[in-house]
């Protein structure tokens, strides 16, 4: 089966890992791109992103991304996997960079972890939150599928992503609290964490997403 992937590319995040750990676990190709035509002719999308939350979404109106989104999600109904900032940028806000509107894809606030973070033992914890952390999965979303409740992945983040709505969660980690590490709604899966980066477990995230259908049955 041809798995042909778009990355969207508006000029924040790191699209090479992203694109090589795609074509490892099966990709037939990987565009990455904010051409609205070769994204289009793609099976699913990749909407990644890294660096400050007031620079991707400027990035991200100036290209006309966000209109770009909308439409692979409503109307070409593909299967979309947002990482990290792109996670957050589908949020309605986020308390980074003094406030900044996002998407208001998913209605809640990004959220700073605070720079006097503590553990439940009242021990300071660093932010941001760098490094491996075991995510447990909420539900039975398809890319969980192989992946044990606990699996160590990898994250890199000082703002965290409060929902409005606790149905949307498909993940959390504990960090000083009990945070989102993935968000699920209809053909949307969205993961705080790196895939790219997780190494096994990353990698079977990343396959399933090839597999998915965007459903969440």
């Amino acid at each position: 089966m041809t798995q042909r992937v778009a990355v969207i590319d508006y000029g924040m995040g790191n699209l090479h890992s992203v694109a090589s750990a795609l074509e490892h676990v099966g990709a037939s190709e990987v565009v990455v791109s904010h051409d609205p035509e070769a994204i289009a002719e793609a099976d699913r999308v990749v909407f990644p992103g890294v660096g400050g939350i007031r620079d991707c979404m400027e990035a991200i109106r100036q290209l006309g991304c966000d209109q770009l989104l909308n439409q692979v999600l409503n109307v070409q109904r593909k299967p979309v996997l947002a990482i990290c900032v792109g996670m957050q940028a589908l949020m309605t806000r986020s308390e980074e960079n003094d406030g900044v509107a996002c998407l208001d894809r998913l209605p809640g606030q990004v959220v700073f972890f605070g720079e006097s973070h503590q553990g439940e033992q009242g021990e300071r914890l660093k932010v941001p939150h760098m490094g491996w952390n075991t995510v447990q999965p909420v539900g039975s979303h398809p890319l969980w599928q192989g992946i044990a409740p606990g699996t160590r992945f990898y994250f890199v983040h000082s703002y965290h992503v409060v929902p409005d709505d606790p149905a949307v969660v498909a993940g959390t980690f504990d960090y000083g609290l009990t945070g989102c590490a993935a968000l699920s709604q209809d053909n949307l899966f969205a993961t705080q964490f790196h895939p790219e980066k997780s190494h096994t477990a990353g990698l079977t995230l990343l396959k399933n997403f090839l597999n998915w259908d965007g459903t969440c049955s």
